[in-house]
C-alpha cells in the first residue's frame, strides 16, 4: 500500500500560479491521499470547490472533507434570496478503497493575538482496505506556537489510541439501517505537524529515546516511518520558505505509523520534484 501526504497550500505553486491539476497528478498513484490545506469558495481562487475539484481529478479515489474553519460566504442573489455559501480551510483523505466513517476532530486551540492562526484538526477516515479496516488520519497542527502544537499533540494522540475503547463515528446496536463502524487498534498518520524532528514537540509522538537502547517501540507513541524506512532523521525537507525563494527548508511532513505496522514499513521518500505548493508530498509504502 503507497501512502502520500501533502499541504497543498490551496494549490499556489511555487511559480505563484494556483493549479489543482499538477496537484493531483503528483499523487495520483497512492492508494491513500491526506491533503492539507483544501479551501472551498474564496473569491480569490480559480476553483471555488477544491475538494470536488479534487475528487474529479482523482475518480479512482473515494474522497471525504473535514473543514477546520467555516465562515460565512453567503451574498444575495437580485431577488434577494440568499445564495448559501461557506468559506472552509481544512483536511482531505482519499482511498482506492470506500471509506466506511469518517469524523473531523477539532484540536484545543489559544486565540493568537499577534500572528495569523486558524482552527487545527485531524480528520480521521476508516478505510475498506484489502487486508481489513484500517484507521488513517489526515492532520494539520498549529503553524506559529509551539506550546500550542504540543497541547494538540497531547490530546490527539490518546483519542487515535482510545478509538478501539470508545468507538468511532457510530457504536451500538444498529439503528434505521446504521450499524456499528468499525474501530480497528491499527491506524495511520499523516500531514502538516509544523514541527522539525528536534526534541521540543517531536518526542511527544514517537517517544523520548533511550540513553542505551534509543528509540523503543512503546504502546502508547507512533512510529516515525522515515526513520522506519533506514532515513537518517536529520535528513529530507518537506517544506521550502517562499520568503527565502524557496532555497531553504524544513521537515515539517510525516508519516507515522502504530508499532504494529512498524514492521511493515518498506520504503519512505519525499517528493522532490513536485512545485505545485511550498510543500513536497510525503510517502511511504507499506508491504
Amino acid at each position: 500500500m503507497r501512502f502520500v501526504s501533502y499541504n497543498i497550500q490551496y494549490s499556489k505553486g511555487k511559480d505563484g500560479c494556483y493549479d489543482l491539476e499538477r496537484i493531483a497528478d503528483a499523487v495520483r498513484s497512492a492508494d491513500v491521499i491526506a491533503l492539507q490545506e483544501v479551501v472551498r469558495n474564496v473569491e480569490a481562487l480559480p476553483d471555488k470547490d477544491q475538494p470536488a475539484r479534487i475528487g474529479e481529478l482523482l475518480a479512482q479515489h473515494h474522497w471525504v472533507y473535514g473543514p477546520n474553519v467555516d465562515l460565512d460566504a453567503n451574498s444575495r442573489t437580485p431577488d434577494g434570496s440568499i445564495e448559501h455559501r461557506r468559506l472552509q480551510f481544512g483536511n482531505m483523505v482519499l482511498s482506492r478503497w470506500p471509506i466506511l466513517s469518517c469524523r473531523n476532530l477539532l484540536l484545543p486551540r489559544v486565540r493568537v493575538i499577534d500572528a495569523h492562526g486558524e482552527q487545527s484538526g485531524a480528520l480521521e477516515a476508516i478505510i475498506d482496505a484489502p487486508s481489513g479496516p484500517l484507521r488513517c488520519y489526515s492532520v494539520h497542527l498549529n503553524p506559529v506556537n509551539s506550546r500550542l502544537r504540543r497541547t494538540e499533540i497531547e490530546y490527539l494522540l490518546p483519542l487515535m489510541f482510545g478509538v478501539p475503547f470508545n468507538g468511532a463515528s457510530v457504536t451500538g446496536i444498529e439503528w434505521m439501517g446504521i450499524g456499528e463502524s468499525p474501530a480497528p487498534t491499527e491506524f495511520v498518520v499523516m500531514g502538516d505537524f509544523n514541527l522539525t524532528p528536534t526534541p521540543t514537540e517531536y518526542p511527544l509522538i514517537v517517544g523520548e529515546a533511550d540513553y542505551y537502547y534509543g528509540h523503543t517501540l512503546a504502546g502508547d507513541r507512533l512510529v516515525d516511518t522515515w526513520t522506519a524506512a533506514g532515513n537518517s532523521l536529520d535528513e529530507g525537507i518537506t517544506w521550502y520558505d517562499e520568503s527565502r525563494g524557496f532555497a531553504v527548508g524544513l521537515r515539517l511532513d510525516y508519516g507515522f505509523v502504530t508499532p504494529g505496522l512498524a514492521s511493515r514499513v518498506e520504503s519512505a521518500w519525499i517528493d522532490v520534484d513536485a512545485v505545485g505548493s511550498d510543500h513536497q508530498p510525503t510517502w511511504f509504502k507499506l508491504n
